[in-house]
């Protein structure tokens, strides 16, 4: 399979330059933009800004993976994000919609209203029937590695070889969702998801060691604590420069998405690397 095209669903997603996953949290309590944008109107302001601003793929979720959180009942994820992606697909019809969650139910819902991808940050370890689903749809899939579950999963994250052992995890799981006619699949190390500071750069340094599998990078570090340590501790809203920098690393190292808060300045580096590499 070509790592520069994706079908998912009635949409192809050229891969041929690097695009931008813009990240919309109906949640009161997420680590970067909780409670911003929780209503409809609020969350499909915010879409229409990303879309315009370069975003290719919004990723709408509606419970707080941060670390310390506590999960929320299938019903009030539902309440939170089905309404902004009934609004929100037919809105923006050119855009690819995802949908960050590990509950069966949610995905199923937000799959018949037409989102095209799946963002599972347990990469099938809480609920394998996702390969399923998303084969049967015609459905992307975003295979996140992680360890532990949101609320302990900071407690004492340990590897023997956090490379080696991503990447075993990743064969496995791309091997179980294979079985189920499963191919459109985007792989994500998961930086911060069970990890320790230098697990995360020790990925982010080696990431292009996850190419070989075959499947597109995404790397997902916007915001995070990690860039934070690297700054002195600087706090979340400060914290854009690093965000690009990191970004800029893993698309030179073969990452193809990267999943941002700040779509206009993502979209600026992207822009700077393509002219810089012609694309590649």
């Amino acid at each position: 399979m070509s790592s520069f095209s994706l079908q998912v669903r009635d949409k192809e997603l050229d891969l041929s330059s690097p695009l931008i996953m813009g990240v919309l949290n109906a949640t009161p309590d997420s680590f970067s933009d909780g409670g911003q944008f929780d209503s409809t109107d609020a969350a499909l302001g915010r879409i229409g800004l990303m879309v315009s601003q370069g975003a290719s793929i919004i990723d709408i979720g509606g419970e707080s993976t941060r670390p310390g959180s506590d999960p929320v009942t299938e019903q009030e994820e539902m309440d939170r994000v089905l309404p902004v992606l009934e609004k929100a697909i037919p809105r923006f019809s050119d855009t690819l919609f995802s949908i960050d969650t590990t509950k069966y139910a949610v995905a199923d819902e937000a799959l018949a209203l037409g989102t095209h991808i799946v963002n599972d940050i347990s990469g099938l370890q809480r609920e394998p029937r996702f390969a399923e689903l998303c084969a049967k749809r015609n459905a992307g899939y975003i295979l996140m590695h992680s360890q532990g579950n949101p609320k302990t999963m900071q407690d004492d994250p340990a590897y023997d070889d956090v490379i080696v052992d991503i990447k075993s995890f990743f064969e496995q799981q791309v091997a179980l969702a294979n079985k189920s006619g499963l191919e459109t699949i985007i792989l994500d190390p998961g930086i911060g998801f069970g990890k320790t500071q230098q697990h995360n750069i020790t990925i982010l340094q080696n990431i292009g060691r996850f190419l070989d599998l075959g499947y597109p990078l995404l790397v997902g570090a916007s915001r995070k604590s990690m860039i934070g340590k690297i700054l002195n501790d600087r706090r979340v809203d400060d914290r854009l420069t690093g965000t690009i920098a990191v970004h800029y690393h893993a698309m030179m190292k073969g990452a193809k998405i990267i999943r941002v808060h700040d779509v206009k300045e993502a979209k600026d580096s992207i822009l700077v690397y393509n002219a810089l590499t012609d694309g590649r």
